[in-house]
């Protein structure tokens, strides 16, 4: 999907022009992905731009970032500043946005330590990534022949770029079969996630999501949606999920915050459900973008006004 330009990105406290943000070719992020990452968005709401879960992902950046032990030259209030400023003078009513840790030109080798962390936020406008139809027809999707990493071995919890190798060829070997998506199972068979989406399955008025040990990312659409669904009454339990379940299940879903929530037609060619959005996905899908919208009450404090900007200095 092509990324829209627009005018600036911030780059280590200071705002660029879009085509001058820019780093050098030997920066480690390039030769060994040490890089960590967020993806959110800010939506339209009948009060203005709002932020949704800004402080949640930033602390997930932040974590991320830890676990890969990347000292962030900035504050959370100072990076939730900078996402805002950039989202206000880019003059977005909604975007996605993109904030990224990443290891710059420094030495040279698998050692990252001696490498300065670098810190950059871009936003654009990015539609619905699945496509729009799919939120009412579903996706069709496989369960890939590539696995999730076992534990111990690459921390999955972190959302770092070298984990979306991974992803991306689930992703590529998807789109060869003719599928949207596909879906990963753990290093023990168990359901994980998709190629940059978690996954529920609804069976029998009950809603079940694959647990953090399933090498799954802590999604914070995931978590939203399970707030979400508690509230309208459904039960919603974390635990293993065979692979078996996603050919019988009644409906099966993805989220995250580019996906959303976007419903599952088939898997490995098996028609789940009606082959389309089934009645529960469907409710919280519409729970999911009223509060997005502002007409659904915002309990949790998920939304965050975006200010006015006007005049600021750029680089």
């Amino acid at each position: 999907m092509a990324v829209n330009q627009t005018e600036y990105i911030w780059m280590n406290g200071e705002m660029v022009r879009w085509q001058d943000a820019k780093i050098h070719i030997l920066s480690h992020v390039i030769h060994y992905g040490s890089s960590v990452f967020e993806g959110m968005r800010v939506y339209k709401t009948k009060r203005g731009p709002a932020a949704f879960r800004l402080r949640d992902h930033t602390r997930r950046l932040f974590n991320s970032a830890k676990i890969y032990r990347m000292n962030i030259p900035y504050s959370m209030d100072q990076v939730d500043d900078a996402i805002m400023t950039l989202v206000g003078i880019n003059r977005m009513e909604e975007c996605y946005v993109r904030p990224l840790v990443y290891r710059g030109f420094g030495t040279f080798g698998v050692d990252p330590t001696h490498s300065p962390t670098e810190v950059a936020i871009a936003v654009w406008d990015w539609g619905k990534y699945l496509g729009p139809e799919a939120l009412e027809k579903g996706v069709s999707v496989c369960v890939s022949s590539w696995t999730r990493p076992a534990p111990n071995t690459i921390p999955m919890m972190a959302k770092s770029a070298a984990n979306y190798m991974n992803g991306q060829l689930i992703k590529i070997e998807a789109l060869a079969h003719g599928y949207v998506e596909g879906i990963a199972l753990d290093a023990y068979g168990h359901v994980s996630e998709g190629s940059g989406e978690n996954i529920f399955v609804v069976r029998n008025g009950k809603i079940y999501t694959p647990p953090l040990e399933a090498s799954i990312l802590p999604g914070i659409t995931r978590d939203s949606i399970m707030c979400l669904a508690e509230d309208l009454g459904f039960e919603v339990i974390e635990q293993n999920i065979p692979r078996e379940l996603l050919y019988i299940a009644d409906e099966v879903f993805f989220t995250g915050s580019a996906a959303e929530v976007t419903p599952i037609s088939s898997v490995d060619q098996i028609q789940v459900g009606a082959g389309k959005i089934g009645p529960i996905t469907k409710k919280l899908q519409q729970t999911f973008f009223q509060l997005i919208a502002g007409d659904y009450t915002d309990k949790y404090g998920w939304l965050t006004m975006v200010p006015k900007y006007n005049e600021v200095p750029v680089r």
